[in-house]
């Protein structure tokens, strides 16, 4: 599969939730965002059916967004069923790591690759007011837990 301009794609960024555990100010204004009907998100089965077709086409890497993917239940079981396609090298995760700490086991046996962590900062007050929530601790937690794989 190629782009417009004839560069190669290997590459599929999968958005399993539109929901997050945070309230960041660069992603959710304060007057609030509309949230899809679950109904209209892409189940899992849905998912790996997508990621069988795109397999022979050339997609060898898979990156797991949301939202806040560790909010969706399962997660552990879509990573280990998309590990399983065959021509599928590697799949990744972006995530805040509120909820690292407690998924990081399930996810490293599922066969997760990689996990991409957003964190704006370390000064508790400042996160605070860019998250509107007081988790730094958590996201922490799920950064040390991820680091102790390595």
């Amino acid at each position: 599969m190629r782009d417009d301009l004839g560069r190669d794609l290997s590459y599929l960024r999968i958005s399993v939730t539109d929901r997050c555990n945070l309230r960041c100010r660069y992603c959710m204004p304060a007057e609030g965002v509309s949230f899809v009907e679950h109904s209209e998100i892409l189940s899992y089965e849905e998912i790996m059916r997508l990621v069988r077709i795109a397999a022979p086409m050339g997609i060898r890497r898979i990156r797991l967004t949301g939202g806040e993917p560790l909010v969706r239940q399962g997660l552990a079981e879509l990573v280990r069923g998309i590990k399983q396609i065959e021509g599928i090298d590697f799949v990744g995760m972006t995530t805040n790591a509120v909820l690292l700490e407690a998924n990081i086991h399930d996810l490293e046996l599922a066969g997760l690759d990689a996990v991409n962590i957003s964190l704006d900062t370390l000064d508790r007050e400042r996160y605070a007011a860019i998250t509107g929530r007081d988790v730094l601790d958590r996201a922490l937690a799920g950064l040390d837990a991820a680091l102790s794989l390595l």
